[in-house]
């Protein structure tokens, strides 16, 4: 297991430092929210890797986990990158930039955000393997073991039926965000084959592979794509009880 420190939880790593324009947004309110990314040298960062087809993924959870945005801004002149954004509620917010500088390693930094108002958080889901959004069924199947690499398999249905015509979506059929629940550590996952490979199915299931650091709840949001739109399915899954 590795001894680094999860993603996300720091505002700067490797000489690399998030820097938004507001911590605050007005919840309910549509607003353009701006950041940028500063280099080792201090200087904006305008060169980017594509990962999972995006060259920046942009993450936004309230703090108790309840609410989960996955989105994709744009980059502006001077390294500044832009996204439509709206706090649903006031409360505590969470926001990750998920990216790979140019010729470096990939990285998640994280950044506090708040809605003022009042805010009381809910209590996080129990754990429960099956998930319902929007008419579809996703079911998960496999266990989280602490400090080693594990696969767990996501199976989409729709009225009783296995939806196998899945569409590509950021390369895959299927895009995974873990977070552990109490600091929101941000955990990498990877799907399991490409789309068109040769032996990659487009559903039902879809494999991913994940190592999370220690035991405990984690909150998983699988997005996916069918019909044209973008579904996301949210479970609550625990590390580390179950024997092997």
């Amino acid at each position: 297991m590795s001894h680094d420190t999860p993603g996300g939880l720091q505002v700067s790593q490797g000489g690399y430092t998030l820097v938004p324009e507001t911590t605050t947004l007005t919840p309910g309110e549509k607003s353009e929210f701006r950041f940028r990314v500063l280099g080792p040298g201090g200087a904006p960062v305008t060169a980017y890797q594509v990962e999972h087809e995006k060259k920046m993924h942009f993450i936004v959870v309230s703090r108790d986990l309840g609410e989960f945005r996955h989105l994709h801004p744009e980059m502006t002149s001077g390294g500044v990158w832009s996204v439509d954004l709206t706090l649903p509620g006031p409360g505590a917010y969470r926001a990750f930039a998920d990216f790979a500088p140019e010729g470096g390693e990939a990285m998640t930094l994280g950044v506090d955000l708040q809605a003022p108002g009042d805010y009381r958080p809910a209590e996080l889901p129990g754990e429960e393997r099956t998930s319902t959004v929007d008419g579809y069924e996703v079911t998960l199947d496999g266990e989280l073991l602490p400090g080693k690499s594990s696969g767990v398999q996501l199976t989409v249905t729709k009225d009783g039926e296995p939806v196998d015509d899945l569409e590509p979506y950021l390369g895959a059929y299927g895009h995974l965000v873990a977070l552990r629940a109490g600091d929101l550590a941000y955990l990498h996952v990877h799907p399991d084959g490409v789309p068109k490979d040769g032996r990659t199915l487009p559903g039902p299931g879809i494999t991913f592979y994940a190592e999370v650091p220690s035991a405990g709840d984690y909150r998983l949001f699988l997005d996916f794509k069918h019909g044209g739109k973008v579904h996301t399915a949210e479970f609550t899954v625990r590390a580390g009880d179950r024997k092997e």
